[in-house]
């Protein structure tokens, strides 16, 4: 069985069924460093596009994985442990995966680089393309995703907007609420008013549910998040809005080596320990006994977030 450098899952999305990622970006290596994140604050905050990996590794590895892993796959997705479209050849790799498998393809961005006209352009032969929109003012802006100096909020929305018009495929927008920071009636008017006229395929509305980057990130109290979820449903249509307020299923293979496997997949989608668990045992004796070594590895860690512990990557 073939391990993996860059491909990992596939993952049980809410989104979009059976996701088999890719991680086409370096550890933490991102625009923003948002508070909420899972993964961690921000190690390299960056604006500057780069060839990370070569474009012929990745797709050989979704084409292998696809045509020999026997595992049923839904969507390709483009869901690093950093903003995937600082890859300056990302759109070199959608269109040669596309041509290497009948898959079709997302991309989850904070949408923070679409100011640009050559990051628009590299996302055009996606089918499905998930943007960030966490904030229309400045100030929460800046307070919950923390970017990198060199980007403007109003360029960013224009961007935005521009890519909505010109994109062809499926369009959805997610909305991370953080109690305190952007649940007030007007922050949520600013951002539903702004999402309607994307005109999305879907708008999806998220709260933080693994361990975030920082401790005061916490998910608004039942009440608010219904009061967001129906302003919402009242301005885009109930069809057209959900809720992500819950850890994806755990529906998982294991396959190649377990430990690397494991790895590769907390680094970008940290996993409930009870839940590892119950995967690993279908391939291994001691499961445990796996995750015990990793720890004392220093190559992860047991974190305990809403009463429930979860194992994440850990980089020296």
């Amino acid at each position: 069985m073939p391990t993996f450098k860059h491909v990992f899952g596939p993952v049980m999305s809410r989104r979009l069924g059976r996701s088999l990622g890719i991680n086409n970006i370096p550890y933490k290596t991102c625009t923003y460093s948002c508070i909420y994140c899972q993964l961690g604050r921000t190690r390299n905050l960056s604006i500057e596009r780069r060839a990370f990996y070569s474009p012929e590794e990745v797709v050989s590895e979704v084409s292998e994985f696809i045509n020999n892993v026997d595992e049923k796959v839904d969507y390709v997705t483009f869901v690093p442990d950093g903003e995937p479209l600082l890859d300056i050849r990302i759109g070199q790799e959608i269109a040669e995966i596309k041509k290497s498998v009948s898959k079709p393809i997302a991309v989850l961005t904070n949408a923070s680089l679409l100011f640009r006209e050559d990051v628009r352009k590299d996302l055009l032969d996606a089918d499905l393309v998930s943007v960030k929109i966490d904030a229309l003012t400045e100030d929460t802006w800046k307070k919950v995703n923390r970017p990198h100096p060199g980007l403007k909020l109003a360029d960013i929305l224009k961007g935005i907007k521009e890519f909505a018009g010109m994109f062809k495929g499926k369009l959805v927008t997610e909305t991370m609420l953080v109690n305190e920071f952007n649940t007030s009636p007007e922050e949520l008017k600013l951002i539903v008013d702004f999402i309607r006229d994307l005109e999305p395929w879907r708008a999806y509305i998220a709260i933080p549910v693994r361990p975030p980057a920082e401790v005061y990130a916490k998910p608004p109290p039942p009440e608010r998040l219904v009061e967001a979820y129906t302003l919402f449903a009242d301005k885009l249509g109930e069809d057209h809005v959900e809720l992500l307020n819950l850890p994806e299923p755990p529906e998982l293979s294991v396959y190649g080596n377990p430990e690397v496997w494991l790895l590769n997949l907390v680094s970008v989608h940290p996993l409930r320990l009870s839940h590892a668990v119950r995967v690993l045992e279908k391939v291994v004796d001691d499961p445990e006994g796996l995750i015990r070594k990793l720890i004392d590895k220093h190559e992860i860690s047991v974190v305990t977030f809403a009463d429930e512990k979860f194992i994440v990557r850990r980089f020296s």
